[in-house]
Formats: structure tokens, sequence, C-alpha cells
């Protein structure tokens, strides 16, 4: 057993706050303060200052080189355990609009991009910009636009220090323990170094604080970088619509943060208040439509291979009834 924790009055009064909420997301759902107000000028949030603004500062036990070295062992486990999507093409293409979100963006370390094989919906970045999307991800969403917003979502977790900045609260709160509590976007991502967790109730608002914090940073990363940040509610709006008809590959993109009609609210309301309005946004790029097409293609290619086509075979009936190459009438089944 640890002995206890001898916490300072300043580091016990900082964490018994929730994440502090930016001036666009107002607690009582009243219309947020716009650019030009006193509020906002020069404010941790003003998009005039991205890279320079305290993202991520607060008590964390985790300096950036340890920050890292913790990303870099978590990420062996996620690839001793994923599939990684090899093609060149494909991850140059979503490298290259990694790290122009990342230019654009607060973080202060640099990001390892891969794709992973897998058609759920999601995308996580590890501590330390260890950062992971699925090919799920890029053939759901319609436009470029909407893939940005999701990634500079993700990208936002690593630049405000989410993960470490929660696993020094966990360990302050839970001395007998040391876990690491590291979560993502839309779908989440969950390790833990050990199973017993003990926080107060009180401090599970913090995951749905940081995720809103997420939300407009990641809003922000994309508009700068030039993006249309209304693609990203669309997006979300799009997967509702999906996951009310139950469609099973955004199942489990809701589980644990749900985009729910409070933060699409309060991300209209951020865009509407912070993000003036350009005479031209990047929507989608031709680039993106015939990466789609080719990520779907080797997909497809790879279920074949493996015996699991999802398209209509042709077989023959035989006279006696059983399927074989003899038969005058082909039937089209599905294997």
């Amino acid at each position: 057993m640890h002995a206890p924790i001898a916490l300072s009055a300043r580091i016990a009064a900082e964490l018994r706050q929730p994440l502090a909420l930016p001036p666009a997301l107002p607690p009582n759902g009243s219309a947020p303060p716009r650019r030009g107000d006193r509020h906002y000028e020069g404010s941790r949030y003003d998009i005039d200052h991205i890279g320079d603004r305290g993202i991520g500062a607060g008590v964390n036990f985790y300096s950036l080189e340890r920050e890292q070295a913790l990303g870099r062992e978590l990420s062996r486990d996620v690839e001793a355990q994923a599939r990684l999507i090899s093609d060149p093409v494909v991850n140059e293409y979503i490298n290259r609009m990694a790290q122009n979100l990342v230019r654009n963006s607060d973080a202060k370390v640099p990001f390892t991009v891969k794709v992973i094989d897998d058609d759920e919906v999601n995308a996580f970045a590890l501590p330390g910009g260890f950062f992971y999307v699925n090919s799920g991800l890029i053939l759901t969403a319609d436009n470029e636009a909407q893939l940005a917003g999701v990634m500079a979502h993700e990208i936002a977790h690593v630049a405000a220090r989410h993960a470490t900045r929660n696993a020094t609260r966990m360990q302050i709160f839970n001395a007998a323990s040391i876990p690491l509590i590291l979560f993502g976007g839309p779908a989440g991502y969950a390790l833990s170094q050990m199973a017993s967790l003990a926080v107060p109730m009180s401090f599970l608002k913090f995951s749905r604080d940081a995720e809103r914090e997420a939300d407009l940073l990641g809003l922000e990363y994309a508009y700068v970088a030039g993006y249309d940040p209304a693609e990203f509610v669309h997006f979300f709006e799009s997967l509702r619509t999906k996951q009310k008809e139950k469609v099973s590959f955004v199942a489990r993109a809701f589980a644990n943060h749900p985009m729910t009609e409070d933060r699409i609210a309060r991300a209209q309301k951020a865009i509407m208040a912070l993000l003036p309005a350009r005479d031209e946004y990047v929507v989608s790029t031709s680039e993106f439509q015939e990466v789609k097409a080719r990520l779907a293609s080797l997909e497809s290619a790879q279920r074949i291979n493996a015996g699991r086509s999802d398209s209509p075979v042709l077989r023959r009936r035989t006279s006696s009834g059983n399927s074989g190459p003899d038969e005058d009438g082909p039937v089209l089944r599905k294997p």
C-alpha cells in the first residue's frame, strides 16, 4: 500500500474544479460571447493565438518526454492487436492531413499517424501524439472536411493533454494504484494498468468537459487549416441518424462519449460565435474521393481473399439439386 499523497492547497483546489469551459460553451445554454467581446479577446480560446495559449497547462505529473514514452509503450500494445493498413497511398494521404491539422493546433509533440483496418467508425490518439484512424471512419465520411473534423478533435485531446492530466488526478485520489485512463473521440479508447479504480463521482464530469473542450479546439484547428467546421457537426448528425436506424457499424461510436443534442448545439454555437465566416472553405477534394475509393477496393479484395465477399456469387445447380458447375440456369446466391 502506497503512503497517502500530501496535497498542497493549490493543487487540491485545482483538482476539485471541473475542466474550465471556454466562453463559447456556457453551462446555462445562454448565448456565448462573440469575437470582439472583452471576454473573448486574448482569452485561452482566441484563434489568433493558437499554439501560444497555454492549452494543456495545469497540474500534471507527466513531462512531455514521459508522456511521449507512455504513448510509445501503449502504441506497441495497440499495434500488437490491431491490423494496420499498409497501402502507401492511403497512409501518406492520412498522414499529410493529420500533420496539416497538427501544424494548426496547440500540440507540443510530434505526431505518428497510422491507419487501422477496422470497420468501426473511430479514431483515437494516445498521449504523446500516437494517432490512429480507422478505415471505417474514412469510408463513412462523406467528404474531407468531415474526416478532418474528427481527426482535429482527437488531436485536440493530445494538445490539451487530457489523458495525462486525468491520469494525474487519478493517481492523486487513488494512491493505492496508478491507473492510466485514456479516452478518445466519438468512440473513445480506454486502457488501464490496474483494474481497481476508486474515483469520487464528482470527478466523472471531467471527461465530459474534456470532450467539450476537444470539440471546440477541434473545430478551431479544422477551421484554421481551411476546412468548413460545420461539417464536423453534419457528420455526427448523420451518424446519429444511422444509429437510430440501428446501423451496426456505428453502434459503438457513441458508447462512451455520445454526440448528444447538447454537444451538437454547443458546437453550432461555437462556430457562430468564434469562427468568422469565410467566403471559401475546403469541403472535399478529388484526392479524398480517390483515396476513399482505393481503400474500399483494398478492403473488398481482402474480404474476397479471406472468403468473405459481400458481393453475390454465381453458382450453378445440378440436376440432383446440389450446387455445382453443370446446372443450366444460373442462380444468384449469397455465400
